[in-house]
C-alpha cells in the first residue's frame, strides 16, 4: 500500500524499490491491494481521485513484477509455516511463495514487509527482512 497511496512508509518503500526494482510478489498480492484500496475508499479514507491514481500505479507495477503462481508446493509450505510460526493464512502464503521462488532460482532472500509477525517468521526462515514499521 505505501507504493500506491501516500502514508508513513511510502518514502522507505519507494527507496527500496529504487534500490532494487526486481519485485517478486505472491499471486494474490494484486487482489489484496485492490481490496485495501476499495476498503479505504468506501471508508472515505482516500478520495476518488487518489483511488484512481493508486489503481493506475498498481497496474504499472503489475506490468513488471514477477508473480509467483499458486501451486501445491506453495500450499504445503504455507501449511508447514503455520505450524512453525504465528502467521495468518494470507501471510503464510506470501512467505511460502517467497521461499519457493527464492529456492527455485537461487535468488536472494530479501523480503520487505509491514507486518512484524511476518517479518519475524521470514527472518527465522532465513530471509534478510526490511521491516517497515
Amino acid at each position: 500500500m505505501p507504493l500506491l497511496v501516500e502514508e508513513s512508509f511510502s518514502f522507505a518503500s519507494e527507496a527500496l524499490l529504487r534500490a532494487d526494482n526486481r519485485l517478486a510478489v505472491w499471486w494474490n498480492t494484486r487482489t489484496e491491494a485492490v481490496s485495501a484500496l476499495c476498503r479505504r475508499h468506501r471508508a472515505s479514507e482516500i478520495t476518488g481521485e487518489t483511488f484512481e491514481q493508486a489503481n493506475r500505479i498498481l497496474e504499472r507495477l503489475a506490468t513488471y513484477w514477477h508473480e509467483v503462481a499458486p501451486s501445491n508446493g506453495i500450499r504445503q509450505e504455507a501449511e508447514a509455516l503455520l505450524k512453525r510460526h504465528p502467521l495468518r493464512a494470507a501471510d503464510s502464503l506470501q512467505l511460502a511463495a517467497a521461499i519457493v521462488w527464492a529456492e527455485a532460482g537461487s535468488y536472494n532472500r530479501k523480503l520487505a514487509c509491514l507486518d512484524k509477525r511476518l517479518g519475524d517468521a521470514a527472518v527465522a526462515e532465513g530471509f534478510d527482512v526490511e521491516l517497515l514499521t
